[in-house]
């Protein structure tokens, strides 16, 4: 079983809701035992979306549509509003929540929700050059049935606002040393904002280097800015069974959502 290792404070932690209302902070060194597999047969479905801070009001209606039919549910600009948290419990899933920035006590970043508590989480954060808002990321890792081998899933909302690519490429490379050497399958999915030619390039030649490859939508409709689209899903070690965009105006991003075989 692979443990993560990662670059953390000693104030930088996961905060996770269980099911039962309970809320846990967990720190790098936290892992769990007792855990149960993530999937009970060979498929994994999963949707990945920036839901825009919940601003619009059929957000969690679309989301809602969605908890029964996905094991995992990776999402961006996701908020501890008390309607968010109330579906993930209805649902009864996991939810791993790194808290980037904080206002009126409600907290922005990075959310990962499964039907099983993640056997590790472990948070990263960097600020936006610019407007020293935060970005966070999240690796979370889970059992798999039938095998040793482990899932390990990394949920990003990558730094915006940047002369350059210097920031862009240390919070792309700092995630992807944690995948590198995993030995089980891999997904690595979330906004990018790989809107520049530049940021596009850098993106894709980190990910070839350590193997992974990008999910191809048949219709691709995902949220673009200056031509190039923002929202990536790529894996490693699993086979693509379906994958399709859903059109929805609860957002300014459309979901991903994909269907996977494990090899």
């Amino acid at each position: 079983m692979n443990k993560i290792v990662g670059f953390l404070s000693p104030y930088d932690y996961v905060v996770r809701y269980h099911e039962d209302n309970k809320v846990e902070l967990i720190y790098s060194e936290h892992n769990t035992i007792l855990s149960q597999p993530l999937v009970s047969a060979n498929k994994l479905n999963i949707l990945v979306w920036n839901i825009f801070k919940q601003k619009r009001l059929d957000c969690l209606n679309v989301l809602a549509n969605y908890m029964d039919k996905t094991e995992l549910i990776l999402l961006q600009e996701a908020q501890t509003t008390t309607s968010l948290l109330n579906l993930i419990n209805q649902h009864k899933k996991i939810a791993d929540h790194v808290p980037a920035y904080s206002i009126n006590k409600i907290h922005t970043g990075v959310m990962s929700i499964a039907n099983v508590i993640p056997i590790s989480s472990l948070s990263f954060k960097e600020n936006e050059p610019l407007i020293r808002i935060p970005k966070s990321a999240l690796a979370t890792q889970y059992l798999l049935p039938h095998t040793q081998d482990t899932l390990l899933v990394a949920n990003i909302h990558a730094v915006n606002f940047s002369f350059g690519i210097k920031i862009y490429r240390q919070q792309i490379r700092i995630l992807l040393n944690q995948l590198k050497t995993h030995q089980g399958p891999v997904i690595l999915a979330g906004d990018f904002n790989a809107w520049s030619r530049k940021r596009k390039h850098l993106l894709y030649s980190l990910v070839r280097n350590i193997n992974l490859k990008p999910v191809n939508f048949t219709t691709d409709i995902r949220k673009k800015f200056m031509g190039s689209p923002l929202d990536f899903i790529f894996y490693r070690g699993l086979k693509v069974e379906q994958a399709e965009i859903i059109h929805t105006k609860a957002s300014d991003h459309n979901p991903l959502l994909v269907s996977f075989i494990l090899a």
